[in-house]
């Protein structure tokens, strides 16, 4: 049982896997950073010195009554709230993140599209007939339509 959980573990996508989650993880701080950090202190200072992370509407309020400076402030107090700056501020992530794995989709398929190209150029599908003109498959040998022989094929 050790032996096939050691194979299992060893196989190429568990450990694909296991590295996607760790960087993914990885970018996900660095793009909540970026987000909280540098993108949406200028956003709320150009709509009126606004810190999104800490808007919220307060359901119930706690003690010592409000006003609350922050969402943290608030549940020290035992108020219940709605923080709907941090959703923003999740949603702004969110999107960053995506964006950023189209990109890494679309230049991965672009990749895979140029080898295809490459591969199909190399290697002819298809050839005439030299007798009939008939297009027949490489491998043939023998026309279908003509029946004359093409010789071996190649390898």
């Amino acid at each position: 049982m050790l032996e096939e959980f050691k194979k299992f573990i060893m196989r190429g996508s568990v450990l694909d896997l296991a590295v996607g989650v760790i960087i993914g993880a990885a970018f996900g701080s660095i793009v909540n950073s970026l987000v909280d950090d540098v993108i949406m202190p200028p956003i709320g200072l150009l709509l009126g010195g606004i810190d999104f992370s800490a808007l919220m509407v307060v359901l119930k309020a706690g003690e010592p009554p409000p006003p609350y400076a922050t969402p943290a402030a608030a549940m020290e107090a035992g108020a219940v709230t709605i923080n709907y700056g941090q959703f923003i501020n999740s949603i702004i992530s969110f999107l960053i993140v995506a964006f950023a794995i189209f990109l890494l989709i679309r230049m991965v398929n672009r990749l895979y599209v140029a080898k295809e190209e490459e591969a199909a150029e190399a290697e002819p599908v298809n050839k005439e007939c030299p007798f009939c003109i008939k297009e027949i498959p490489a491998q043939a040998t023998r026309c279908p339509f003509c029946t004359s022989e093409l010789g071996p094929a190649p390898l």
